[in-house]
């Protein structure tokens, strides 16, 4: 049984508290997840409790993390550079148990993957595969050890809806107890029966975390009918005091009145007043403490995301996209083939299909075609964030490119409607979460106005909770939008349109 006693975490660089005096145990049958907003530490915890090494240069913690031998598995949300280069048979063999296995048992994780053995002793590097591919073979390469354990940061990431479903199945199925990081709505009502949510409370002051032994969707609801009374309670019980309130300022004031003009020569009357004062001020003292012990109104994180202005939009008629591709690949390999698309007008557009079948590669062609036409204007969000985040910059000078004073106010007030601390706004791009990435380019989008948007499973990166904000965000951009995604809910709730790309084209689907 893993064991997290008294855990707070600091961050070195604000002196931040992220978790404090966290408990937990992870019992066998667990489907633990970890919830909150972006950048509340969701991915450190999960890296702290598999390698404190891996959150050395940006936290401090104390408390006891108490593994009893146990043997963890776990799975990164991003692989790093060093890893994309190595060859695929490079990267599995690193697997402490790779070499012990039987061709056997080699082939049974094979095709839980849907792969072929041989993929594992292939010289193809892990950089060419694709989101999905990669997200699978680090699986495959967690159960070549044998863990006891599963912590896994965004294990639906990058994945398509097939293998997202298999997902799931293996969750449910499984027999290890596992820890998670999701964004994935579906995913955690079909899968956790544990919530931890870890929030930032006070303008993102003090940290608040809640371990519940119940399913997600009841969670929620649970969540919004206290906070529901809460308010209410709180409202009404305002109201009551603040009537009281009246009456006793009007009490009062008319005591005030008459002790300012009654006569020195009614020494009985003065002394009566006196004792009505002292009965005042009694009085006042006692709604003192009754307003101390007043319900007060729900402190919770909010989730906040700025929106696109109203007034952007585009004709019905306008012809956003009118393209052909004869064939798509990447180097030798031909991806898919007779490729059309027709976009017109503020529709939004979904492209779903199989990991590995070319759904980036023609995006990116897609905003090769659109991102230099001066009609429209485009942006482009792609699925690794690094392509468009210099590293070393910070989310200030991401935003206020020009540097001058009133692009840093600008940038300076949309961040901090965000939730953005003034510490976070100085922090580096690599030390921000994917989800605060992700407002970033969403922030740049809404900032210079964009009417095209053409978005890498733009809700990948952003909580369970902020997600529902994003959808509705997006369902009412008067713009048009050109996705991938594999998030349900996205799909349902936003596009009007669905594309499943296979290997002989783009076909419109009804029904997701």
């Amino acid at each position: 049984m893993l064991q997290i006693q008294n855990l707070t975490v600091y961050h070195k660089q604000d002196g931040k508290t992220l978790l404090e005096s966290f408990s937990f145990a992870l019992h066998k049958g667990d489907r633990a997840v970890i919830i909150g907003e972006e950048g509340n530490g969701k991915s450190t915890l999960l890296k702290l409790i598999a390698d404190p090494a891996l959150t050395e240069d940006y936290v401090e913690y104390t408390g006891q993390i108490v593994k009893n031998g146990l043997k963890l598995g776990y799975l990164a949300q991003e692989l790093s550079l060093k890893e994309k280069r190595q060859s695929i048979y490079t990267f599995c063999s690193s697997a402490e148990g790779f070499f012990a296995l039987t061709p056997r048992e080699l082939h049974k994780i094979a095709v839980q993957f849907g792969f072929s053995e041989e993929l594992f002793y292939s010289d193809r590097q892990v950089g060419t595969l694709s989101g999905g591919e990669k997200v699978k073979l680090q699986m495959a390469r967690i159960l070549m050890n044998d863990p006891d354990i599963l912590l896994l940061d965004e294990p639906s990431n990058d994945i398509d809806l097939q293998t997202l479903e298999w997902m799931e199945g293996f969750m449910l199925q499984c027999q290890l107890p596992i820890l998670y990081v999701s964004h994935d709505e579906l995913l955690i009502e079909r899968t956790a029966n544990v919530i931890i949510h870890i929030e930032q409370v006070r303008r993102k002051t003090v940290p608040r975390h809640t371990v519940a032994r119940i399913p997600y969707q009841e969670y929620i609801e649970r969540r919004f009918s206290a906070l529901a009374h809460q308010t209410q309670m709180a409202r009404k019980e305002k109201a009551e005091y603040d009537k009281q309130m009246e009456k006793f300022r009007q009490i009062q004031s008319k005591v005030e009145h008459r002790q300012n003009t009654i006569s020195r020569q009614d020494p009985h009357g003065g002394k009566m007043l006196k004792k009505k004062m002292q009965s005042v001020k009694s009085m006042g003292k006692r709604f003192e403490r009754q307003k101390e012990e007043m319900t007060q109104l729900p402190d919770v994180e909010e989730v906040i995301l700025a929106r696109f202005p109203e007034e952007i939009s585009v004709p019905a008629g306008k012809v956003i996209l009118d393209a052909s591709w004869p064939a798509l690949g990447v180097g030798d390999r031909v991806l898919a083939e007779n490729i059309s698309l027709k976009v017109t007008g503020a529709q939004k557009i979904c492209i779903i299909g199989q990991n590995g079948v070319g759904k980036t590669t023609l995006l990116r062609q897609i905003a090769l075609q659109l991102l230099p036409r001066k009609d429209i204007h485009a942006a482009y969000m792609p699925q690794s964030y690094e392509d468009l985040l210099e590293q070393d910059k910070t989310p200030i000078q991401f935003l206020a490119q020009h540097g001058d004073k009133h692009s840093v106010t600008q940038a300076r007030t949309f961040l901090g409607s965000m939730k953005y601390t003034p510490y976070e706004m100085e922090h580096r791009v690599d030390e921000l979460s994917g989800g605060q990435r992700a407002k970033l380019l969403f922030l740049k989008m809404i900032l210079d106005g964009c009417n095209v948007l053409i978005l890498d499973e733009p809700t990948r990166n952003f909580s369970p909770l902020s997600n529902p904000v994003i959808r509705e965000v997006l369902r009412s951009f008067g713009g048009t939008i050109i996705s991938i995604s594999h998030d349900r809910k996205y799909i349902r709730e936003v596009c009007d349109t669905v594309y499943c790309l296979t290997a002989q084209g783009l076909t419109q689907v009804h029904d997701i």
